[in-house]
C-alpha cells in the first residue's frame, strides 16, 4: 500500500504563536510500506504549549526512527505497540509536569497518533484532537476526552448542544497537565481509496462533517496537490468563520502501490 499525503497548519486570526505541532512518515520494512501521523494540540502560557507540543513530537520521530524498527523483525505485535505508545505518554507527562513546576507555570499536550501498517490501522488520543476516516462517508473514529463528551454519553447534553458549549473545549486529561493519562486506543482495516484526516480541534469546531468530507474525501481529492488545496480551502473557511484557535490537518490518501 502507498500512500500520498498532504497537511497544513495555520497560527489563525488571534494567537501570537502556533501550539500545534505535526508529524508525517513514511518508511519501507520488510512489512510493505507504513505511514505514522502524530498531531498535538498544545496548551500553557506564552510558548509552554508550542514546546509541549513539539516535544512530543520529537519523541514519536525518535521511536519511528529507533524502536520501531526492531519491534518489527519477528512481525507486528499490536499489544507491543499499545504497550511502546503508553510508555511515550507516562514519560512525556512526567517530562512536562516537572518543566512546567521548575518553570511555575502549567503546559500541556493533545496527542492523536495513527500508524498504517499490514492494511490495518492504529490510534492513540489523548484528549481532543482527531482522527477521521473518509471513504463511502465520514467516520469519526475516536473520541474527545472532555467534558462536554462526558455530558454526552451521560444523556445530559445532546450532540447539538455539545457543539457551542461554553465548555466544550475543557479537557478531562491531557499529556503534562494530568496526574493521570489514560489513552484511548482504536483500530481497524483499511482499504486502498481511504482518506484519512487527523487534526487539531482548531481545524474542526466551525466547519461541518459535511464540509470536511464534501473536500477532503478520496474521490474529490485524488491527488496530493487537491489535498493540499482543499485542506487550506477549509482552513481559510475556519478563519472566515472566525475560529480563533490554531489551525492543523494532516491528510493521508491510501492507494494501490505501483
Amino acid at each position: 500500500m502507498d500512500f500520498l499525503i498532504a497537511a497544513h497548519s495555520d497560527v489563525g486570526i488571534k494567537k501570537k504563536t502556533n501550539q500545534d505541532s505535526f508529524l508525517v512518515k513514511v518508511a519501507q520494512t520488510n512489512l510493505g510500506k507504513v505511514c505514522l501521523c502524530v498531531v498535538c494540540d498544545g496548551m500553557g502560557g506564552l510558548s509552554k504549549g508550542e514546546l509541549a507540543s513539539a516535544a512530543v513530537v520529537r519523541v514519536f520521530n525518535r521511536w519511528f526512527e529507533e524502536d520501531f524498527p526492531g519491534m518489527l523483525k519477528n512481525g507486528f505485535n499490536p499489544d507491543e505497540l499499545k504497550l511502546s505508545w503508553d510508555n511515550i505518554v507516562l514519560e512525556q507527562n512526567q517530562v512536562l509536569a516537572s518543566h512546567a513546576a521548575r518553570s511555575g507555570t502549567r503546559m500541556g499536550t493533545t496527542i492523536v497518533a495513527l500508524l498504517i501498517i499490514n492494511q490495518q490501522y492504529f490510534i492513540m488520543n489523548v484528549g481532543d484532537s482527531r482522527a477521521y476516516l473518509l471513504n463511502h462517508q465520514l467516520n469519526l473514529l475516536t473520541k474527545d476526552q472532555t467534558y462536554v463528551q462526558y455530558e454526552v454519553d451521560l444523556g445530559h447534553l445532546t450532540w447539538e448542544q455539545a457543539q457551542n458549549h461554553p465548555q466544550r473545549n475543557v479537557l478531562l486529561q491531557c499529556v503534562g497537565a494530568s496526574d493521570v493519562v489514560t489513552p484511548d486506543y482504536y483500530w481497524g482495516q483499511v482499504e486502498p481509496e481511504n482518506t484519512f484526516v487527523m487534526c487539531s480541534d482548531g481545524f474542526r469546531h466551525v466547519i461541518s462533517p459535511d464540509e470536511i468530507y464534501g473536500a477532503l474525501n478520496p474521490a474529490a481529492a485524488r491527488d496530493e496537490r487537491t489535498m493540499k488545496n482543499n485542506a487550506v480551502m477549509l482552513t481559510e473557511l475556519n478563519k472566515q468563520r472566525m475560529e480563533v484557535d490554531n489551525i492543523s490537518v494532516v491528510v493521508i490518501r491510501t492507494c494501490q502501490e505501483g
